[in-house]
């Protein structure tokens, strides 16, 4: 089948056996849709912060100040979603469907009950949250309402997330693509008209923002939840699965608290390299946060491609294909390595004029620009370790990547960047330097002990 119908089979959304079907094929079946769903997830970082940039830099701070701490409620929902994607993956490879759906809804009730947990107690101590990151005090008077709102629709966030799992799991990326779609499109539209107003509107400034946000993801998590329960795809939530199963509960625990501990670490490494950067002021976090939200724009769809070895890899091993699985793995690796590598190039020639387009100070531009170049050096590596990293999740393996993460991220990128910036007095240089090098070797890590094979014998 030509290329271009194979691009249009997959936006449509025309369910297919993963199992069987040529594995190239299935690759770009399954990428397509997981690419432009992260097109647009960056799309909205970028959009969002382009217009948060012209409320000035405490505003800026603030957003990157209280997405440093949400990481830990995304690393609940995308670990909570891996174990989504992992088990109905093994189950659609099984071919046992109506199993699917009930795992799907032991997910759910997991996901709900620890979001309205962390919302609680995100939305009581906001102020004092922003105060623990090293916010200055136009920060704390600007932002302390933003992150209230934030924390207070946190539950549609992490629903998103693990939704979108389920679906990559079945094998139906093109409804997590037209959730995420829905909702940062909605998101987009809504951004100027809250933050500026229109008319006798006068906008919200950048309460604005974080109302643009929560209302554009309720309505994606609405749209999910409508295809999880319509009877249309093979996978659905009826009556027959509304009962708690515990067995399965504690299989989703199991294979979640290894996917939660791989983010959480993450989360917490970048949580710790944020405070490192205020101690430098409003500037520094303010091109911090520029810098990868530039960033996000290159790995989201990088991200979109590697995560189709998840689904490849869960439902081959549940139809008992290993090898098929561990080709599915190397082949997807090659073509995220095509694609990070240009991107590399690209940011390399036009760091300074992609910076300037968000930011008008010199200061933060600067900051801004050399965060692109300095952290792009280690992707080329990082092409190939997200994707063994997603082999392993769809595996059901999350314990791997997990304790990898522990021994790159918290014993060496911590101490390493606190010593550079601070120490040498290299400031955000010798955090960007850190990152660089500590994802580069932990790519290479994740490929040495996914060439041991031992991911096979995962159970999902």
């Amino acid at each position: 089948m030509p290329l271009w119908k194979l691009i249009g089979a997959s936006i449509r959304g025309e369910e297919q056996d993963y199992t069987r079907i040529p594995i190239k094929t299935g690759i770009v079946l399954l990428a397509v849709p997981m690419i432009l769903e992260m097109i647009m997830e960056s799309l909205f970082a970028v959009v969002d912060i382009f217009f948060v940039g012209r409320l000035g830099e405490d505003a800026v701070a603030t957003v990157g100040l209280t997405e440093a701490v949400l990481t830990i409620i995304y690393s609940l929902g995308v670990g909570i979603s891996m174990a989504g994607t992992a088990m109905v993956a093994r189950r659609f490879g099984e071919k046992n469907y109506q199993r699917a759906g009930t795992v799907a809804f032991q997910l759910l009730l997991v996901g709900l009950l620890a979001s309205l947990a962390l919302g609680l107690g995100g939305f009581l101590y906001s102020r004092e949250i922003l105060g623990l990151m090293g916010a200055e005090t136009g920060v704390l008077e600007q932002g302390t309402s933003y992150t209230e709102i934030i924390f207070a629709g946190n539950t549609a966030i992490m629903l998103l997330f693990l939704i979108n799992g389920i679906f990559r799991g079945a094998g139906a990326p093109h409804l997590a693509m037209r959730a995420l779609w829905i909702s940062n499109g909605l998101n987009i539209f809504l951004d100027p008209l809250l933050i500026f107003g229109l008319g006798s509107f006068e906008g919200l400034g950048l309460v604005g923002a974080a109302w643009a946000t929560t209302i554009g993801r309720s309505v994606g998590v609405l749209y999910q939840v409508y295809h999880l329960v319509n009877g249309k795809h093979r996978l659905v939530i009826g009556r027959q699965n509304l009962k708690v199963r515990w067995l399965t509960l504690k299989k989703i625990i199991r294979i979640s608290i290894g996917g939660m501990g791989q983010f959480l670490v993450d989360s917490a490494a970048w949580i710790v390299l944020t405070r490192i950067a205020a101690e430098f002021g409003s500037a520094s976090v303010a091109g911090y946060t520029i810098a990868f939200r530039i960033l996000l724009f290159s790995l989201m769809p990088a991200w979109g491609l590697s995560a189709a070895a998840a689904t490849l890899v869960g439902q081959n091993l549940g139809a008992g294909k290993a090898f098929r699985a561990e080709l599915s793995t190397y082949l997807t690796a090659r073509y995220n390595f095509i694609f990070l590598a240009s991107v590399t190039l690209i940011y390399l020639l036009f760091a300074d004029s992609l910076a300037g387009i968000f930011v008008q100070g010199e200061e933060v531009r600067t900051i801004a620009a050399t965060g692109l170049k300095v952290t792009v050096l280690g992707y080329i590596f990082y092409a190939v370790g997200m994707v063994m990293v997603q082999a392993f999740n769809g595996a059901g393996d999350t314990r791997t990547p997990a304790y990898i993460n522990v021994g790159v991220f918290w014993l060496l990128e911590i101490p390493m960047a606190y010593v550079l910036a601070v120490t040498f007095d290299l400031g955000t240089l010798g955090i960007f330097s850190t990152i660089a090098f500590c994802h580069s070797l932990h790519a290479l890590i994740a490929l040495w002990f996914f060439r041991k094979g031992r991911w096979k014998f995962a159970k999902a």
